[in-house]
């Protein structure tokens, strides 16, 4: 491991809690209420070695999705529950201007800490709140959220707000677990299936959905507009 990855996970033993940030690899079902509070127990230097892990490169497949987004540099892209950057710092590299978006101060101050050190370019980061992406009117050409969808409450209000962040031609882009056993993500009861998404989707406003079931061993894509 390098000297930098090192600094940066020994930083991120200073951090405490956290609130609903991209939980890539959660772990095994038990009896906790709700998804956030089932992701409190895990601390956010735990947290950033799962997301950065040879196990989450394994079944995330970041290069295949970044493929089957297409030409990203350029493009002004949101990555809401950024967390430990996973793949805002992998948009930044393909050319995209990167807008990395939580709701947790401490996961924004470890991945500050991961930018500054490794001189990282095209990343912005965003603090925002739990219910609204905080974008202006047009302001991206896409929104990504990965391992996050089912930490949202008010889905259908809160992806109306997306919409209108969203340029005419642009698109949101998600990216979550299915409702089913599977060995990495959320307990079973945690995760929204998938034809809940597409119907709060279409409350929200979106009106073509392209789905692809088939790219990612565990997990389901949407591409909205």
């Amino acid at each position: 491991m390098s000297t930098t990855k090192n600094l940066f996970l020994l930083a991120t033993l200073m951090v405490s809690c956290l609130a609903f940030s991209q939980h890539k690899h959660h772990g095994k079902s038990d009896s906790t209420n709700t998804a956030n509070e089932y992701m409190h127990r895990s601390s956010v230097d735990d947290l950033i070695m799962r997301f950065e892990s040879p196990e989450r490169d394994a079944y995330q497949k970041p290069d295949m999705v970044l493929e089957y987004l297409g030409e990203l540099k350029g493009k002004q892209i949101m990555d809401i529950g950024a967390g430990s950057g996973y793949f805002s710092v992998k948009l930044a590299e393909k050319g995209a201007q990167v807008i990395a978006a939580d709701v947790n101060d401490e996961f924004q101050g470890a991945l500050k800490m991961r930018i500054d050190e490794n001189k990282l370019e095209n990343i912005e980061l965003r603090k925002i709140p739990y219910d609204s992406p905080n974008l202006e009117d047009n302001e991206v050409d896409m929104v990504l959220i990965v391992n996050t969808y089912h930490h949202i409450e008010n889905r259908s209000d809160y992806f109306s707000k997306v919409k209108k962040g969203i340029k005419p031609e642009g698109e949101l882009v998600i990216i979550d677990f299915f409702k089913k056993e599977i060995p990495v993500g959320p307990p079973v009861d945690h995760k929204v299936s998938l034809v809940t998404v597409k119907k709060e989707l279409k409350e929200a406003g979106y009106t073509q959905l392209d789905v692809n079931v088939d790219l990612l061993p565990y997990q389901f894509i949407i591409r909205a507009k």
